[in-house]
């Protein structure tokens, strides 16, 4: 925000443009200083530049989602793309709003990672008429009679929250490479200025979303509050820790194969004969397979040859003796 000088910074100002000290032609020397940022140490940042940019990553997909859904549901062309991903404090993000605006606001449900402040939605009053007109079969095109304080009526208001009930649970898609969240719509606030949803000096993260179409553009906003996303990225980091560990679960693995069932083929030979040879085969007859009785006999699993062996009996019952190992294990 652009500094506002005070009364007698001004009237200092004049007196040296009049006397001639101040040279107003002459443009303002940038100093070092303006090189580096100033930090603020009352308000220091939360998150880093590459949760940020993981931030920039899920809402690029969820813009591609939700641009699909709602020329789906507009039977319209839209353009949805992320503008921006910024830390602030909610009070910079409320100040924004004024009385007439409508604010949405949706929660996650994840066990434990459920926090007790809302996620709020909000979008530019011109563009939500144009999609509501597109809605009742319009065109969209927006009115330049409406005043930039208009309240919507009871039906308008209906319409948006089944608009934004549709697009507050695929926000949940977008997050499916990191964690697992279910986002689902709350209600709807009239007149946000009088409720205080968050704590003013809460951390947010506001993701702002510009929306095109052809006769109309606005934005929307995503105000997501930082305990949630602390939460989340906790979350995330624990999980991709699990991942890395490089834990050996071999054994784990083999006690749940052991239990498995295969099946073993034991094949003593292979020869070709004619269908009609085949047709007058009676009990009795023999086959030439070109190979000696004590030739061993190849055990196959899954149609891969792992061992052979000698045919004989065990228990009374016929059996393989295995002998040599093709496939080591």
């Amino acid at each position: 925000m652009a500094e506002v000088l005070s009364q007698s910074q001004i009237d200092a100002l004049l007196n040296a443009a009049r006397s001639g000290e101040l040279d107003v032609d002459k443009p303002a020397e940038k100093s070092a200083e303006q090189k580096y940022r100033k930090y603020d140490f009352y308000s220091p940042r939360k998150f880093t530049k590459d949760r940020l940019k993981m931030l920039n990553s899920i809402f690029e997909s969820y813009a591609r989602v939700i641009n699909s859904r709602i020329n789906a549901l507009l039977h319209a062309t839209c353009e949805i793309d992320v503008d921006s991903v910024e830390e602030q404090r909610y009070y910079e993000f409320s100040n924004g709003l004024t009385e007439s605006d409508v604010v949405s606001l949706a929660e996650i449900d994840l066990g434990h990672l459920q926090g007790d402040d809302p996620i709020l939605v909000h979008m530019d009053t011109p563009v939500v008429l144009s999609m509501l007109d597109r809605m009742m079969g319009g065109e969209g095109d927006p009115d330049p009679t409406i005043p930039s304080d208009y309240n919507m009526t009871d039906l308008e208001l209906n319409m948006y929250e089944s608009l934004v009930a549709d697009l507050v649970p695929i926000m949940g898609n977008s997050w499916e490479n990191y964690i697992t969240l279910h986002f689902s719509y709350v209600r709807t606030e009239v007149n946000p200025t009088l409720v205080q949803l968050i704590g003013y000096d809460e951390t947010v993260v506001i993701v702002g979303l510009n929306i095109k179409f052809p006769n109309c553009t606005g934005r929307i906003s995503l105000c997501l509050p930082g305990e949630m996303l602390t939460n989340v990225f906790s979350e995330i980091s624990k999980n991709t820790s699990r991942r890395t560990t490089g834990e050996d679960k071999s054994e784990e693995i083999f006690d749940t194969l052991r239990d498995s069932e295969l099946e073993i083929v034991a094949e003593l030979a292979r020869t070709r004969i004619l269908l009609s040879d085949l047709y007058h085969l009676n009990v009795g007859d023999v086959v030439d397979i070109k190979r000696s009785k004590d030739s061993p006999v190849f055990l196959n699993i899954g149609g891969r040859r792992w061992f052979d062996g000698k045919m004989g009996t065990s228990n009374k019952q016929v059996a393989v003796k295995i002998g040599e190992t093709y496939i080591k294990m």
